[in-house]
C-alpha cells in the first residue's frame, strides 16, 4: 500500500509553512563529516574570507568551515522525493539525505532521473507479490512509488508498443543486490508474458509460476548460482560472473525463448579461497548432499582432504547445501538435462578437487617427481584418459624445438601452476557449458521471436586496496556502461529540449568518458600494449609499466602514483582515481596451459570431457612456460603461431554486447549496499557516497546540474508563486504561460537561469529552492498578519459583548428599582388590572375588517381556480410539442456527429499524407547521403586493399631470403657435423661454435615466426577488407530493392489518395442535404419557440396572481389564529376578575343594562365566526385537492419526460458504440499508415504532383470545414435554446 512503501501525503498549509519557517529561521545547510558523510548544521554568522561559523544541530558543537565545503539544504517541501532529479539543489549531501530517509521509512527504491536507485534491505520486504504486480502492471511510472516492477513494466510495454528492443542494466557492489533484483525482473516478465494464464506458486515469498518455456526461464537461475555464486566477505551469495539474460517475444508479446552470455567468471576461485570465504557452491552441495552410490562411483573424500578447498568445509549463513542440491537437481529436471549429462558434470566436478591433491617432489636435478600416482588414477579415470600419459604430460611434456620434438624436464613449480591452469580450464569450460546447455533448452519455442528485453547483471565499478587484472576490465566495462547512459541522457535531455523549443547547447556527455576509454582500447592503450608484451620472448610486467609510461608521458588520465613500486600506475576514471598492481599481468592476461595435457583430453575416452575440450585449438601457451625468473617479474617466452589474449576476448564480447545494448532502449538499476554487517535499517554513509560515484548517480547528478534540471507546468507555477507577484497579474481570464511570462519579469530573475517552454518552464539547479524560499518569507509574513487581524477581531468581539452587558445590566437594575417602588401603590394596582379591558371595543371592529378581506380572499380564490384550469391545458400541449421538438433535435445531432466525424476523419489523413510525404523527403535526402558515403568508403577500402597487397609482397620477399638464409645455416651444420666426426682433437672447439650457431638459429627461427605473424595478420586484414567492400555492395543491392519497394508504394498511396477524394465528394454532397435540412428545423424551431414565449409569460402572470392570493390566505388565517388566542385571554381574565366585580356592583349598576347588552352582542359574533371558520375549512380543503390533482399531472408529466430522456441516453450509448468502432477503424487504417511510411518516394515529379494535389485537397477541406462550422453553429444555438426551454419547464413543475 501507499501507506508502507509509497510517498509520503502531503501535509496541509499550516503545518508546511510551519516547518518551511523553522527551516529558513535556522538557514540549514549540509557540511562534511567522516562519520555520517553530511550533518545538517546552521549558519550563524558569515566570516570574511568565504567562510562561515556554523553549528551542528545534533549536538551544538560550533565550526568555520570554507563555504566551497558548504552545500545547501533543501526545503521540507521535498523531503523524501520519489525523484531526486527533481530536487532543486543537487548535490551528494541532497542525495544521501533523501536516499537515507527513504530507507529509514522503508522505501527502498528512488528514482534519479532514468536511474533507478536500489538500496538492499537485507529483510523480506512484501512488495514483490501479486497484488503488487497487478497494480504496476500496464500502468505509467508517475503513477506508482518507485519500484523494480515499474522498470520492467516500462520496459515490457515500450518494447510492445514502440517496437524497439529494450534492456534493463543493473550495476552494483557484491552484495547489493543486482541478482535478486534481476530475479524480481525475470519474475515479472514471466508473469505478465506468459502465453498461459499463470498461477501463484506456494513459496513464502508467493513466486510467480508460469507455462513450460516461463518454468525454465525462472528455473536457469539456480543452476547459474550453484555454479557461479559464493560466499565472500561482503556476501554469503555473490555472483562471480556477469550476465546478460536476453528474453525474446513473439508479435504478440508472449515469451518465444531466453539466451543467457556470460562475463569475466573468476575461475581462479575453484582453486584457493581467502580466509573466511566459500569456493562455488555446487562443491558444497556436491559434497554435503553425496551417498555410498555416489561417494563410490564419483571418487568423493572429506572437505578437509582437498586442497582446492582452502578453508574446509565452511558454512554460510541463510544456505542449506542439501536442500539447495536437491533445487539444482530439480532445475536440471526442469531445464531437461538428462542424467548422463548430470553424472558427467559430478565427474567433471570431482576431477577439478582431485586435481589440487596431486603431490610432487624434486630430485638431485630440480626435476619434478610424483610422490603417490594413486590420485593421479582416479584423476585419470574421471577424465578418461591414460594415466601414464597423463603422469609424463605433466613431468616430462614434449616440446617442438625446430623440426624435432623434444622431452623437457618440469620443476615443482612449473608442475604445480600447470595444474592449476587445468583445473581453471576446466571448470571454466564446464560453465560455459552449463550455460550453453541451459541455452539450447530456452530456444526450442516454435514460435519466432521478433523483439526481446534484455537484463544485464554485472560488477559494478570497483577500488580495492590492491586492484589487479580482473579490477581493470570491471572498471572499463563500467565506463563503457557509463558512456552509454549518458549518451542516452544526452539524447533523451536532447529531445526534451526539441519538444518544448528551448534554446540549448546540446552538448554530448558521452565524450566526456572518451579521453579514459580511448586511453584503455586504442593503439598503443592499456589493452594493446598488453596483448603486444604477451607476445614479445622478454617482456615482463615490469617493461610493460615502462611503456605505458614513455607512451602517455602527457597524459592527464594515466599517472605513476609517488612513492609506489615499479608494477603501479594509476588511471582517472569518471568515479576516480584507481592505482593498479601490474604484477601477473602478462600471465593472466596469456592465460597459459600444457598443449600436452589438452591434446590428451582432446582424445579422453570419455565423450562429455572431450567435447568440453574440442574448441581449445588456439591454446595460448607451450610446454611447460618456457621462460625463466627476473628480478622485476617472470620472463615469458612464447610460441610461434597466433593465439588470442584474455583481453582480447573480452574486448570482443563487450564490443559485441555495447552494440546489443545501443540498438535497444537501455533502462538503468543501481544497487547499493548500505553496510558490510548485512545489517537492516543501517546506512553506512561514505559506503554509500563511495557507491554513488562508482554507480555514476554523481556522474548523472553533475550532468543534470549542466541543464535545467528543474521543470514545473505553467499552471503549477502560477499556483504556487503568484503569491510572491501581488498585483501583477489581472482577476480576468489569462492563459498560464502568459500569466508565467509576466510573473518571471516581475521576478528579475537572469535570462540564463530559465528556459521557456512550450508547456513547462525550465530552472537551473537551485533556483526553484530561491523561490521556495522567497515564498516561505511571504507566507510566513501573511500568517502573522492573518494571525494578528484575526486576534484583533476576536478581542473586538470580546469587548463589545462586555460593553453590551454593561448596559443591560444597568437597564435592568433601573427597571427593577422602579417596579420595587410601584407595586404597593394602590392606582398602579387598579391600572393592571383595568389596563386589558380597553380593548374589547376595538375587537368589534377588527372583525368586520376581516369580515370583508375574508369574502375578497374566496372570491379571488375562485378566479384563480379557473385560471389554474386553463394553464394545465396550454401546460399539456406545450409538453406535447417539446417531446416533439426534442425528438427532432436528436435526429438533428446524429446527423451533425456524423458529418463531424467524418471531416475529422479527412483531417487527420490529410495530416498523415503531409507527414508522409515529408518523411519521404527527409529519407530521400538521407539515403542519397548514405550512397555517397558508401562510395567513398568503397574507394578508401580499394585503395587501402592495394596498400596491403604491396606489405605483403615485401612480407613475402623478406620471408623468401629468411629461408634461404636458414638453409645456409642448416648445411653449415651439417658441415661441422662431419668434422665433428672426422677430427676428435677439435671436438672442444666445433662444439662451441655448434653452440653459437645453435643460438643464431634460434634467433633466425624466432625472426622468422615473426614475419609469419606479420604475413597471417596482414592477410586477416586483407580479408575484413574484402568481407567490408563485399557488405557495401550488397547494401548498394538493397538500396535498389527498397527503390523499386517505393515506387510501387507510390502507386499504392496515389490510388488510395483517388479513393479519398472521392469519399470527400461524396460527403460534401452529404453536407449540402444536411444543410437544407437543418434550414427547415430552423424554421420550426423559431416558430415553436415564439408560441413557447407567449404561453410561459401568461402562465408566469396566472402564477404570480396564485401566489398574491395564497399570500393573502395565510394572512388571514394568522389573524384569525391571533383572535383565538386573544379570546382564550379575555375568558382567563373574566374569572380572574369575577371577584372584583363582586366588590364594584354599587358602582356599576348604572351600566349593568349596557353590559348585558354587549354579552348578547359578543355571543353573536362568536357565532359568526364559527360560520367562518367552518367555510374558511371547506375552503382549504377544496384547494389542498385541487393541488393534489395538478400535483399528479406533474408528475406524470415528469415521468413522461424521464423515459424520453431514458431513450436519448440510450440512443447515445448506441452512438458511443459505433464511435469505437470507427476508432478502431481509425486505428487499423494508422497502422496500415505506419507500416507504408517505410517506403520512399524517388522523383521530384510525382512530390510536385502529390504537392498540387494536397493543395486542392486543402482547398476543398476549408470549404467542408467553414460549412461544418456553420451547420455546427446553428446546432449550437438551437441546443442553447432547447436548453433554456427545458429550464423554463423545470421552473414551472417546481412551482
Amino acid at each position: 500500500t501507499q501507506s508502507t512503501w509509497g510517498a509520503p501525503e502531503q501535509t496541509n498549509l499550516i503545518s508546511d509553512v510551519a516547518e518551511n519557517a523553522e527551516w529558513m529561521a535556522k538557514r540549514l545547510v549540509w557540511i562534511p563529516s567522516e562519520s555520517k558523510g553530511y550533518e545538517a548544521a546552521s549558519v550563524k554568522e558569515e566570516l570574511p574570507d568565504d567562510k562561515y561559523r556554523v553549528a551542528i544541530e545534533t549536538t551544538g558543537e560550533k565550526r568555520v568551515i570554507s563555504r566551497d565545503d558548504v552545500s545547501k539544504m533543501n526545503p521540507p517541501k521535498f523531503a523524501k522525493t520519489e525523484d531526486m532529479a527533481g530536487l532543486s539543489n543537487l548535490n551528494e549531501a541532497a542525495v544521501l539525505h533523501n536516499l537515507r530517509e527513504r530507507y529509514y521509512s522503508g522505501l527502498i527504491y528512488t528514482y534519479s532521473g532514468l536511474f533507478c536507485v536500489v538500496v538492499n534491505p537485507y529483510k523480506h520486504m512484501p512488495i514483490y507479490t501479486e497484488a503488487v504486480v497487478e497494480r504496476y502492471r500496464g500502468m505509467k511510472r508517475e503513477e506508482n512509488p518507485p519500484h523494480i516492477f515499474a522498470i520492467a513494466d516500462n520496459a515490457y510495454r515500450s518494447m510492445l508498443l514502440d517496437r524497439e528492443n529494450q534492456s534493463i542494466l543493473c550495476t552494483g557492489e557484491s552484495g547489493a543486490g543486482k541478482t535478486e533484483n534481476t530475479k524480481k525482473v525475470i519474475q515479472y516478465i514471466a508473469y505478465v508474458a506468459a502465453s498461459q494464464k499463470p498461477k501463484i506458486a506456494s513459496s513464502a515469498d508467493k513466486s510467480m509460476s508460469a507455462g513450460e518455456l516461463e518454468a525454465q526461464l525462472l528455473q536457469a537461475n539456480p543452476i547459474l548460482e550453484a555454479f557461479g555464486n559464493a560466499k565472500t566477505i561482503k556476501n554469503d551469495n555473490s555472483s562471480r560472473f556477469g550476465k546478460f539474460i536476453r528474453v525474446n517475444f513473439d508479435q504478440a508479446g508472449f515469451i518465444a525463448g531466453a539466451t543467457i552470455e556470460t562475463y569475466l567468471l573468476e575461475k581462479s576461485r575453484a582453486i584457493r579461497q581467502a580466509a573466511d570465504e566459500r569456493t562455488f557452491h555446487f562443491f558444497y552441495q556436491f559434497l554435503t548432499s553425496a551417498d555410498h552410490g555416489m561417494i563410490t562411483e564419483f571418487l568423493l573424500e572429506d572437505f578437509a582432504s582437498y586442497k582446492h578447498l582452502s578453508n574446509g568445509h565452511l558454512t554460510a549463513a541463510g544456505i542449506n547445501d542439501p536442500q539447495e542440491f536437491k533445487a539444482t537437481l530439480q532445475a536440471m529436471n526442469v531445464m531437461r538435462f538428462s542424467e548422463a549429462e548430470i553424472k558427467a558434470i559430478f565427474r567433471v566436478c570431482s576431477a577439478v578437487l582431485l586435481l589440487g591433491n596431486l603431490d610432487f617432489t624434486m630430485d638431485k636435478s630440480e626435476q619434478a617427481m610424483m610422490t603417490n600416482d594413486s590420485v593421479a588414477q582416479r584423476v585419470s579415470h574421471l577424465l578418461g584418459v591414460n594415466p601414464s600419459h597423463f603422469t609424463s604430460a605433466l613431468l616430462r611434456p614434449k616440446m617442438k624445438v625446430g623440426r624435432e620434438m623434444v622431452v623437457k624436464a618440469q620443476t615443482k613449480t612449473q608442475v604445480v601452476s600447470t595444474l592449476e591452469a587445468c583445473s581453471k580450464a576446466t571448470y571454466e569450460k564446464l560453465f560455459k557449458w552449463i550455460v550453453y546447455r541451459i541455452n539450447k533448452s530456452l530456444d526450442k519455442n516454435k514460435r519466432q521471436g521478433v523483439s526481446f528485453v534484455g537484463i544485464l547483471d554485472i560488477a559494478g565499478f570497483e577500488i580495492f586496496q590492491d586492484n589487479s587484472f580482473e579490477q581493470l576490465c570491471i572498471n572499463y566495462t563500467n565506463e563503457k556502461l557509463q558512456q552509454l547512459f549518458n549518451h542516452t541522457m544526452f539524447i533523451k535531455e536532447q529531445q526534451e529540449y526539441q519538444q518544448e523549443r528551448i534554446d540549448w547547447n546540446f552538448v554530448d556527455y558521452g565524450l566526456d568518458l572518451k579521453p579514459c576509454i580511448d586511453l584503455l582500447e586504442k593503439p598503443l592503450g592499456v589493452f594493446t600494449l598488453l596483448d603486444e608484451d604477451c607476445l614479445m620472448p622478454n617482456a615482463t610486467d615490469k617493461s610493460f609499466v615502462e611503456k605505458l609510461q614513455v607512451n602517455h608521458k602527457a597524459s592527464d588520465i594515466l599517472k605513476k602514483p609517488p612513492r609506489s613500486n615499479d608494477f603501479a600506475f594509476s588511471i582517472k576514471h569518471y568515479a576516480g582515481v584507481v592505482v593498479y598492481n601490474s604484477a601477473q599481468w602478462l600471465q593472466k592476461n596469456s592465460d597459459p596451459l600444457n598443449e600436452n595435457i589438452v591434446e590428451l583430453l582432446k582424445t579422453s575416452n570419455d565423450t562429455f570431457v572431450k567435447a568440453l575440450w574440442q574448441d581449445a585449438s588456439n591454446i595460448n601457451s607451450v610446454a611447460g612456460s618456457g621462460g625463466h625468473d627476473t628480478p622485476f617479474g617472470t620472463s615469458r617466452a612464447r610460441k610461434s603461431g597466433m593465439f588470442r589474449t584474455v583481453g582480447q576476448l573480452y574486448r570482443e564480447q563487450l564490443t559485441k554486447l555495447m552494440s546489443t545494448l545501443e540498438n535497444t532502449n537501455p533502462n538503468f538499476v543501481r544497487c547499493i549496499l548500505p553496510n558490510y554487517k548485512k545489517k537492516a535499517g543501517e546506512i553506512n554513509a561514505p559506503l554509500v557516497l563511495e557507491q554513488l560515484r562508482c554507480n555514476g548517480v554523481v556522474e548523472g547528478i553533475r550532468i543534470c546540474r549542466q541543464g535545467y534540471p528543474n521543470r514545473i507546468t505553467f499552471q503549477e507555477f502560477r499556483n504556487r508563486y503568484e503569491i510572491l507577484c501581488p498585483g501583477v497579474l489581472q482577476n480576468e481570464y489569462m492563459d498560464s504561460k502568459q500569466a508565467a511570462k509576466i510573473m518571471l519579469e516581475s521576478l528579475d530573475l537572469k535570462e540564463g537561469l530559465f528556459k521557456i517552454g512550450e508547456t513547462k518552464i525550465f530552472f537551473k539547479a537551485g533556483i526553484l529552492a530561491q523561490l521556495e524560499e522567497e515564498r516561505d518569507h511571504k507566507l510566513t509574513d501573511l500568517m502573522i498578519e492573518f494571525q494578528a487581524y484575526c486576534r484583533g477581531v476576536l478581542a473586538r468581539k470580546e469587548f463589545s459583548k462586555r460593553v453590551e452587558k454593561h448596559k443591560a445590566i444597568r437597564i435592568l437594575q433601573r427597571n427593577l428599582n422602579a417596579h420595587l417602588n410601584m407595586r404597593q401603590w394602590d392606582w398602579w394596582k387598579l391600572y393592571t388590572k383595568v389596563k386589558p379591558l380597553s380593548g374589547v371595543n376595538r375587537m368589534d371592529e377588527e372583525m368586520r375588517a376581516k369580515e370583508s378581506e375574508l369574502k375578497q380572499v374566496s372570491e379571488k380564490l375562485d378566479r384563480n381556480q379557473l385560471e389554474l384550469n386553463d394553464v394545465n391545458k396550454r401546460l399539456d400541449s406545450l409538453q406535447d410539442e417539446k417531446a416533439m421538438l426534442t425528438e427532432r433535435l436528436a435526429v438533428e445531432q446524429e446527423v451533425a456527429t456524423e458529418a463531424e466525424e467524418a471531416r475529422t476523419r479527412l483531417s487527420q489523413k490529410n495530416k498523415e499524407q503531409e507527414d508522409f510525404i515529408e518523411e519521404l523527403r527527409i529519407r530521400l535526402d538521407e539515403e542519397e547521403e548514405k550512397i555517397s558515403v558508401g562510395k567513398k568508403e568503397r574507394a578508401k577500402l580499394q585503395e587501402h586493399l592495394k596498400d596491403i597487397e604491396d606489405q605483403l609482397e615485401e612480407e613475402e620477399g623478406k620471408r623468401q631470403k629468411l629461408e634461404l638464409d636458414k638453409a645456409s645455416n642448416e648445411q653449415k651444420i651439417r658441415k661441422l657435423e662431419g668434422d665433428l666426426a672426422t677430427s676428435e682433437d677439435s671436438n672442444v672447439k666445433l662444439t662451441k661454435e655448434k653452440k653459437i650457431q645453435e643460438e643464431r638459429l634460434v634467433q633466425l627461427s624466432n625472426k622468422l615466426a615473426e614475419e609469419e605473424e606479420k604475413v597471417k595478420s596482414l592477410s586477416k586484414t586483407r580479408s575484413k577488407n574484402e568481407t567490408s567492400m563485399k557488405e557495401v555492395e550488397e547494401k548498394a543491392t538493397k538500396e535498389e530493392k527498397l527503390r523499386k519497394e517505393l515506387e510501387s508504394n507510390k502507386r499504392r498511396l496515389e490510388q488510395e489518395l483517388n479513393d479519398l477524394r472521392q469519399q470527400v465528394e461524396e460527403l460534401t454532397m452529404q453536407r449540402n442535404d444536411l444543410a437544407n435540412q437543418l434550414r427547415a428545423r430552423e424554421q420550426e424551431l423559431t416558430s415553436a419557440n415564439g408560441k413557447l414565449d407567449e404561453e410561459s409569460a401568461a402562465k408566469t402572470a396566472l402564477q404570480r396572481q396564485l401566489r398574491d392570493c395564497e399570500a393573502k390566505l395565510s394572512e388571514v388565517q394568522e389573524d384569525l389564529d391571533m383572535e383565538k388566542e386573544l379570546k382564550a385571554k379575555m375568558e382567563r381574565q373574566k374569572h380572574d376578575i369575577a371577584e372584583e366585580l363582586e366588590t364594584l356592583k354599587i358602582e356599576l349598576e348604572d351600566t349593568a343594562d349596557k353590559e348585558a347588552g354587549a354579552v348578547e352582542v359578543r355571543r353573536q359574533r362568536d357565532q359568526e365566526l364559527v360560520d367562518v371558520r367552518n367555510r374558511l375549512d371547506i375552503a382549504n380543503k377544496a384547494h389542498e385537492q385541487h393541488v393534489q390533482e395538478t400535483k399528479a399531472k406533474l408528475s406524470k408529466t415528469v415521468d413522461e419526460f424521464n423515459d424520453k430522456l431514458d431513450q436519448a441516453a440510450k440512443v447515445k450509448l448506441a452512438l458511443e458504440k459505433t464511435k469505437s468502432s470507427l476508432e478502431s477503424q481509425l486505428a487499423q487504417t494508422a497502422e496500415e499508415l505506419k507500416t507504408s511510411q517505410q517506403a520512399k518516394s524517388d522523383g521530384d515529379r510525382s512530390r510536385k504532383k502529390y504537392e498540387t494535389q494536397l493543395l486542392e485537397d486543402k482547398a476543398r477541406q476549408a470549404e467542408a470545414n467553414r460549412i461544418i462550422e456553420t451547420q455546427t453553429g446553428k446546432i449550437v444555438a438551437l441546443q442553447k435554446e432547447c436548453e433554456g426551454l427545458t429550464e423554463k419547464l423545470e421552473v414551472l413543475e417546481k412551482e
